[in-house]
């Protein structure tokens, strides 16, 4: 067998076989034998027929793609790849092939090789990471919070609504005089301290009588994602069903244990008090992650091929029409809304820093040997069945059926190890935020 291998720019190799044409006519035949025996022809039982007979009956060239499959075998590529050490990206592609019985068959194939990453620096840096701090009332709400999940709805009758009150009520909605598809309830819940209805809508139902009909009048976003909709004026006719506060319990000894394991109030502020410490400390180390690994990426050099971004983007983009479907949009939605340019434009950027993200990562484990050892798996593994409240064995069981998951969970152990080595590689000056 000859192979002449090129390498050409943008991580391309290109490689011409030549296979002696014997092995070729031993292909033939073997396709030939194997095709005759599930093929009927008048005279001879099935899978009986001599192979002249076949050849007459079908001709030759039918059994030329089966007996390419024969000879294009996944070794000769694979040889190919081990003696010209090379790193490839992805499975060689055969672009075009001659095969004649009785001639040398040529094959010219495209593989496709592992970007090279110059990283000229990515340790021994000082980055400078803005301090996140928990704001001052932090304490306090989290408080008020923790009461509120225990507060009491009471009907109250002799007020109007207020900003934090829950109403129930009826609407019907109007555009440019016509009625709003689903723009309309009957006895609608709705808290008025943290509605997600258009920016403007709960504002006009503070200070409303318990039974009282009015109108609204509210501006749909530019962004609302039914395009008919975007930047319109509309109107709703309302009616107040019921008004009712939230009555927040007492906060005292009996409240603490209540809600968790804890014997008297300040234990419970305690609590608060450390979960927001924590808080605060994983924020920082997460965001001084961040800016160190983002320094490196502004030090690294790669070219990737658009095949790559392709793949990529294809991939992302199936996880992002799997998302619209999951809050309850169809991709056509978020074609009109958003526009397809738009959209894939986004999706390529993302699949390019995605791909030079994972290079990276990659090139400073092979520059520093780390690697993913049955341990660190093993602990992974333990981790996460314990965070899904399954038997090991079990989550054990349910991974081994899916080699993508064991593969992405590899690659995410890798990751967390290249992290942890930048982090202790690299000074972080925390500055006062802006």
């Amino acid at each position: 067998m000859k192979v002449d291998l090129q390498k050409e720019s943008n991580n391309i190799a290109k490689v011409e076989i030549e296979i002696p044409a014997k092995e070729g006519v031993d292909a033939y035949n073997r396709a030939v034998k194997n095709y005759a025996r599930y093929i009927n022809i008048p005279g001879f039982r099935k899978g009986k027929a001599p192979m002249n007979i076949v050849e007459k009956y079908y001709g030759a060239e039918i059994f030329y793609e089966d007996a390419f499959n024969e000879v294009a075998t996944e070794e000769i590529f694979r040889n190919v790849i081990r003696e010209n050490e090379l790193n490839i990206i992805s499975q060689p592609t055969v672009e075009k092939y001659e095969y004649e019985v009785g001639k040398d068959v040529k094959i010219s194939a495209v593989i496709e090789l592992r970007p090279e990453v110059k990283l000229e620096t990515y340790k021994d840096m000082t980055v400078d990471v803005e301090e996140f701090k928990n704001d001052k009332d932090a304490f306090d709400k989290s408080l008020e919070n923790l009461l509120l999940q225990s507060a009491k709805l009471e009907l109250v009758v002799d007020r109007k609504t207020k900003s934090d009150d829950i109403i129930v009520f009826d609407f019907d909605g109007y555009s440019n005089g016509e009625k709003i598809e689903h723009g309309d309830a009957k006895n609608y819940t709705l808290d008025l301290a943290h509605s997600s209805f258009i920016p403007g809508f709960a504002e006009q139902l503070v200070d409303r009588e318990l039974g009282e009909e009015f109108e609204i009048n509210v501006t749909f976003p530019e962004t609302y994602h039914e395009k008919k909709l975007a930047g319109q004026p509309a109107t709703f006719k309302c009616k107040i069903n019921e008004i009712k506060t939230k009555v927040l319990p007492e906060l005292n000894d009996e409240f603490a244990q209540k809600v968790g394991p804890f014997k008297t109030v300040d234990d419970l502020k305690a609590d608060i008090q450390n979960y927001l410490d924590k808080q605060e400390e994983a924020t920082n180390k997460q965001n001084s992650e961040k800016a160190i690994f983002e320094k490196v990426l502004e030090n690294a050099e790669v070219e990737i091929s658009d095949s790559m971004i392709e793949r990529e983007a294809a991939t992302l983009l199936e996880e992002y029409k799997q998302k619209l479907t999951s809050q309850g949009f169809t991709w056509d939605q978020a074609v009109e809304s958003q526009g397809l340019d738009s959209i894939m434009e986004k999706i390529n950027e993302d699949a390019k820093f995605r791909i030079k993200n994972s290079l990276v990562i990659d090139k400073v484990a092979s520059l520093e040997n780390l690697k993913v050892d049955p341990s660190d798996f093993d602990s992974k593994m333990e981790s996460l069945s314990n965070m899904y409240q399954m038997d090991r064995e079990t989550f054990t069981k349910y991974m081994l059926k899916n080699p993508g998951m064991i593969n992405g969970l590899s690659q995410q152990v890798l990751n967390e190890k290249v992290m942890k080595f930048l982090s202790e590689n690299n000074k972080v000056n925390f500055v006062k935020a802006k």
